[in-house]
């Protein structure tokens, strides 16, 4: 894949912007690590190569388990995820495919129920700035670098 263009070069006031914003989410009432998790829930549903390589170690260095990134995709199949965790992802996946199923009052409620109003609007605003994320990675098809092998092949 051929990156379309270096859209940081292109409109640097623009992503002075974004930077700031992404700035912004390190004052949130959301622990570090439900951040990353969402980001990397995100990442998976838009299917962002470049924000997956970059928010694993993010994640891992937050203190997300190795075991819930692995298991993150069927995270409604597995016990490894607190009610928390399970809320703002449900939340998660609802923004980002709010297409489809819109931002139900059930899955508001689950939110509503382990969170306080001003955890929920930022959690709203970290769902809401990685999927613009995303679209700018998979929109000009930024790419991530090669990483040396962490194992050996089988």
């Amino acid at each position: 894949m051929t990156p379309r263009m270096n859209y940081s070069e292109a409109a640097a006031e623009t992503m002075k912007a974004m930077r700031a914003a992404e700035d912004a989410t390190k004052e949130l009432s959301i622990p570090l690590m439900l951040r990353e998790l969402i980001k990397m829930r995100v990442s998976q549903i838009n299917g962002c190569a470049y924000c997956l390589d970059m928010h694993a170690p993010a994640a891992r260095d937050a203190g997300v388990s190795q075991q819930k990134l692995d298991v993150l995709a069927a995270w409604r199949e597995s016990p490894a995820f607190d009610e928390r965790e399970c809320a703002a992802l449900d939340w998660a996946e609802a923004l980002t495919r709010i297409e489809q199923q819109g931002a139900s009052e059930e899955v508001f409620q689950r939110l509503r129920n382990v969170f306080t109003e001003r955890e929920c609007v930022d959690l709203t605003f970290a769902v809401t700035l990685i999927n613009s994320w995303n679209r700018f990675a998979i929109g000009f098809r930024s790419t991530h670098k090669i990483r040396e092998r962490d194992h050996a092949a089988a």
